[in-house]
């Protein structure tokens, strides 16, 4: 009798589950530390309800040519990069090619969409570079407070840094009109002793795009996600480009039942996102 070896897959997955869990209980990694009656998305009185998207709301949103055409008018705004051009041409050719069933995402797709759909009035970003990302939200909630947070190192990939004062004036020409506080240093630093000051400060929008190493990302992510409000989004980059962030995405967000999470991984660095339900 010949035994198909694909019957054994879900078994296997079972276990390689129960174990990524007994793991999770004595693994050396941060835990986040959540809070009691953190807030929702809804506004301050009851005129404004209370009622987050859902994440499939988030990808149909973050997969449409609306999102990329937004994307491609503001990339087109800032200061050119090779970075930029070769997303906004890589976008050409994609609709060009498959026509309306191209489908596509990317980290600055991604927070188009969450930021149409969250109206984010606070936002944080860890790993800001030149501002793009930031720019995207900047863009679509002019009103909304930004917190950002990087080393900006010189020569950060081969490619230019140019630091706060720079994207600064990105997120202007962008339409930002709201507060920026765009913080220095090592994010497993200045971001703990950020919210041990404002201890009533949550967002609703929150990107982790800093340390790509495990123990880095983790960190990060055990920071802010207490602070990431009820129907409040987290968006996550490089998942293909790093693979190990993946295990760290799954252990953090994707098992936990707080969440509703989806992950791009079909083309380019890889995005992932979730809503924040409980």
């Amino acid at each position: 009798m010949i035994i198909n070896p694909l019957k054994r897959v879900p078994a296997a997955r079972t276990i390689a589950r129960a174990l990524r869990r007994a793991w999770a209980k004595v693994r050396p990694l941060p835990r986040p530390r959540y809070i009691a009656n953190t807030p929702n998305t809804g506004g301050a009185h009851a005129l404004e309800a209370f009622f987050p998207p859902t994440i499939s709301t988030i990808v149909e949103a973050a997969l449409s040519f609306e999102a990329v055409d937004f994307v491609t008018s503001l990339l087109r705004k800032l200061t050119p990069s090779d970075e930029s051009e070769g997303q906004q041409l890589f976008y050409h050719w994609g609709q060009g090619k498959f026509g309306q069933h191209w489908r596509y995402a990317d980290i600055t797709t991604v927070l188009c969409a969450a930021a149409m759909a969250v109206r984010p009035k606070a936002y944080l970003e860890i790993g800001v570079r030149r501002g793009r990302s930031a720019a995207v939200v900047g863009a679509l909630c002019p009103d909304c407070t930004i917190y950002g947070f990087d080393l900006w190192l010189l020569d950060y990939a081969g490619a230019a840094n140019p630091g706060p004062d720079f994207v600064r004036s990105e997120l202007r020409t962008a339409g930002h009109t709201g507060d920026v506080a765009l913080i220095s240093g090592d994010s497993a630093k200045t971001v703990p002793a950020l919210l041990r000051e404002h201890p009533d400060l949550f967002f609703d929008l929150i990107t982790v795009d800093g340390d790509h190493s495990v123990a880095g990302a983790a960190r990060d992510l055990a920071n802010v996600l207490p602070r990431l409000k009820i129907g409040g989004v987290i968006v996550f980059d490089d998942i293909c480009s790093a693979p190990a962030l993946v295990r760290v995405w799954d252990w953090f967000v994707k098992e936990d039942a707080r969440y509703r999470s989806w992950e791009f991984t079909d083309a380019g660095a890889g995005i992932a996102a979730a809503i924040r339900v409980a």
